[in-house]
């Protein structure tokens, strides 16, 4: 069970945006060096090294040292843990079945965008 100290960990971490950027990134490119992250951003190395740190404390990044190279993964298992607290079978269920309806709706307006 997280606790509510945990909680705020990942909710102050989930409020600054350049973080959840960093954490989409690493959802897509598992095993990123933090250098090639650094380059996703328009800002120092150290301010990216202090959102990993925020990061990291709340448990939504790890790192694995590989010789000379620091590789981040994304671990949602803070987030879930925080979905579970909140959500029942009946409403995991429901809220599911309206995330789906709302991504086919937004592909559906970019398609007709484009």
């Amino acid at each position: 069970m997280i606790t509510s100290g945990d909680m705020s960990a990942v909710f102050q971490a989930l409020a600054h945006e350049s973080r959840r950027a960093m954490l989409d990134i690493l959802k897509a490119k598992p095993g990123l060096p933090v250098g090639e992250l650094a380059r996703h951003f328009d800002v120092s190395r150290i301010a990216v090294m202090n959102h990993l740190s925020v990061l990291e404390k709340a448990g939504l990044v790890v790192s694995e040292k590989v010789g000379r190279t620091r590789r981040l993964y994304l671990n949602a298992v803070p987030i879930r843990q925080i979905q579970e607290r909140w959500l029942d079978t009946y409403s995991e269920t429901f809220a599911g079945k309206l995330t789906s309806i709302k991504a086919m709706a937004e592909q559906a307006a970019r398609q007709r965008d484009d």
